[in-house]
This record gives C-alpha cells, sequence and structure tokens, in this order.
C-alpha cells in the first residue's frame, strides 16, 4: 500500500532574537504569549501548560533532539518547518534548522514552508503577518513594517537557493519523484514569483535533482495551474459570525456562558471543522498533500480577538483523523499535513501538555497503525 507521509508544522520560534527583543520586548518568545493568556469566559482553558513545564529553548539542540524522538515513536515522519527571508537575504528564526541540518544523528524528515510575507505591526494597514497582537501597545515605535519584504532581483533569487541546497542535499529533507518539497504560504507578486521559481528549477536540476516540488496555499486559482500542488493550513475555519450572533448557540452547544467584560469575536465547533475537511477530501482525490489539525485556540496571540475553537477532545481526534488518513492512502496522497507540532500560541499543538500528557499523541499513533 501507499504510505502517505505525516508531517506536522514545526515553529521555531522558541529563541530569543535580537528583533524579537526590539519588536515586542526583552527575551520574547512565543512562551511569554503562552505563559500569560487568560481565560475568556468560564471553563475557558487557558493558559496552556506544557507537560512539566518544559518551555524548552530551540538554539538547545537536546531541546530538538527530544522532539524528533517523540515525534517518531508516536508516528510522525517529519516537521513541516517555517522559513522566513525577507528582503535582501535578511533571515529570522533559522537557528533551529541550521542545528537540525548539522546534527545528522537526529532520525527525523523535514522540509520547508516559506512565509514570503513581510511582518508587519498589528495596526499596519499592510499585507503581512502580525507576530504578537497582544503585545502591540505602540504606533510610534518601529512604523507599520517590522520585517521588509521583496523577491529581489535574479542575484537574491540565487542567494536563497544556495541557501537552502545545503538543506536539499540533506538525506532527511523531504523529496518527492527527486524534488525537494517547498511550499510557499504567500503568492503576491505571482508573475514575480513564477519567474523566480523557474529560475530555481532550473538550477536544481543543475545540481542533481529533477527540479522542485513548489505548493502552494490554496487560495488563488491561478496557481494551480504554474505550481505542482496545492495545500491548506487546517482549521481554516468557516465563522459562525460574530459574537452577539453565537453566544446563545454558544450556550446551548457547550454550556458556556460568554463573559460581557471579555467579548470574544470567533468560536468555532471542532465536529463540524473536521466534517468540512472530510467533505472537501473526498471531492479532491488527486491532492498530494491534505491537511488537518490537532485543535485551535489563538488567545495567548490575539486576546479578545482570538479565534477559538471549542469541543476537542483526544478520542475525536483519532476519530476523524483515522477517517481522513484513510482517505489520503486511498488516494495516494504524498503528505498528510497537521496544524501543529508546536504551535503553542494559537493552542495547536501535538506536544504533551499538563491537561492532556500524550493523549493526542497516543490518539494519532492508534489513527494511523489502525
Amino acid at each position: 500500500m501507499h504510505k502517505t507521509r505525516i508531517f506536522a508544522a514545526y515553529l521555531p520560534q522558541y529563541h530569543e532574537t535580537e528583533d524579537n527583543d526590539r519588536f515586542w520586548g526583552k527575551g520574547y518568545t512565543d512562551w511569554v504569549g503562552v505563559k500569560k493568556a487568560s481565560p475568556q469566559f468560564k471553563g475557558h482553558v487557558q493558559p496552556k501548560i506544557p507537560l512539566d513545564d518544559l518551555y524548552y529553548d530551540l538554539t538547545d539542540i537536546d531541546a530538538i533532539r527530544w522532539q524528533a524522538g517523540l515525534a517518531k515513536k508516536y508516528g510522525v515522519d517529519g516537521f513541516n518547518i517555517y522559513h522566513y527571508w525577507f528582503k535582501d537575504g535578511k533571515q529570522e528564526l533559522e537557528k533551529p534548522a541550521e542545528l537540525l541540518l548539522d546534527n545528522k544523528d537526529i532520525d527525523i524528515g523535514y522540509f520547508f514552508t516559506w512565509d514570503n510575507n513581510a511582518w508587519k505591526r498589528t495596526w499596519g494597514n499592510i499585507s503581512g503577518n502580525d507576530w504578537a497582537p497582544v503585545f502591540d501597545l505602540t504606533r510610534s515605535d518601529t512604523g507599520a513594517v517590522l520585517v521588509d519584504f521583496s523577491y529581489g532581483d535574479q542575484e537574491k533569487w540565487e542567494e536563497h537557493f544556495y541557501y537552502l541546497l545545503q538543506f536539499f542535499k540533506d538525506d532527511r529533507y523531504l523529496k518527492i519523484d527527486n524534488k525537494p518539497v517547498f511550499m510557499l504560504i504567500g503568492i503576491s507578486e505571482l508573475n514575480t514569483l513564477k519567474k523566480m521559481v523557474d529560475h530555481w528549477q532550473v538550477l536544481a536540476r543543475e545540481h542533481g535533482f529533477d527540479g522542485m516540488f513548489i505548493a502552494t496555499k490554496r487560495k488563488n486559482f491561478f496557481s494551480q495551474k504554474i505550481f505542482d500542488a496545492q495545500f491548506s493550513y487546517e482549521p481554516e475555519t468557516s465563522a459562525w459570525g460574530k459574537r452577539r450572533a453565537i453566544e446563545a448557540r454558544v450556550k446551548k452547544a457547550f454550556g458556556i456562558q460568554l463573559k460581557r467584560d471579555k467579548p470574544v469575536k470567533y468560536i468555532y465547533d471542532y465536529e463540524k471543522i473536521w466534517k468540512r475537511i472530510l467533505r472537501n477530501a473526498k471531492k479532491s482525490t488527486k491532492d498530494k498533500i491534505i491537511g488537518s489539525f490537532v485543535r485551535y485556540d489563538d488567545t495567548p496571540r490575539r486576546g479578545k480577538d482570538a479565534m477559538i475553537v471549542l469541543g476537542e477532545t483526544p478520542q475525536l481526534f483519532e476519530k476523524y483523523t483515522k477517517r481522513l488518513y484513510k482517505l489520503a492512502q486511498k488516494s495516494e496522497c504524498e503528505i498528510f499535513l497537521i496544524t501543529a507540532w508546536n504551535e503553542w500560541g494559537e493552542g495547536a499543538y501535538l506536544e504533551p501538555d499538563a491537561k492532556d500528557r500524550y493523549k493526542y499523541l497516543q490518539a494519532l499513533k492508534r489513527a494511523i497503525e489502525s
């Protein structure tokens, strides 16, 4: 039977950087937000606490070695590592991947997803990622753009490619048909992006590969015609609506009374999201990549503007993962993508926590083995 490989999204953010210190305060990592998160309503489990208070630092190779061993034990084939490369070759959060590359004894597969967007302040009226809006209290510090983004010219494309090449040559880096897998979150400046990718394809062939396997986020019709595949980072939630429209339904479905002084904007139903994922998977039997998720609650980053998925349990995660993985196997899908291994700031993680311990990891292992 065809083996669909399981990769979990991996955030390399858990270490200090000069820019994070400058943007959000000395010592900032996502752990700061995770620890400070507060419940938005009665019964809301916040903050999320890692098992044994393991607030690791990803510049410690033993932390990465522990993650890899745990992932392999419970059936995860590898990590889909976020990659940050900005204007003029500026990088962010690259150290964990470089440590993994340098330590060949760590037995875990991996590939990159390039978050090819600018980093911006929450209030900035530009396209990009806002990392820590809960901590963004000023409009007078460094301006709307924190780190600017540009693809640059051919010289910059080659600089980027040759940085990536050292990873592509690693036997642990995921290839499909001798093509290194590389995913793109953004698809802005599509014409420039296509020219850059076409040039990369030539360079990849010159270095012994059969090109690159490029996947883009499922949100642009034209990119379907240009690249090898599309992917979805779940949950791509369909909102119940704003708080005033959902209060009665939340109370009925979950027995939760929302607090008037903490108006949560968006709440979603775990099973409804999973049923939508399954429906879409049944319609898209030729997809090379299928997206799934563990759970989701980005209160640590967004506070009262959080998107919160309610109703999750290890049992439901196992039930729906089993169904989706079976579909993936049947359709000979290449990658079963899980959000996430360690997105603690978004409440999307497989790593053990103080509440559920190893139950989600155990559920995953049972689902794929059955």
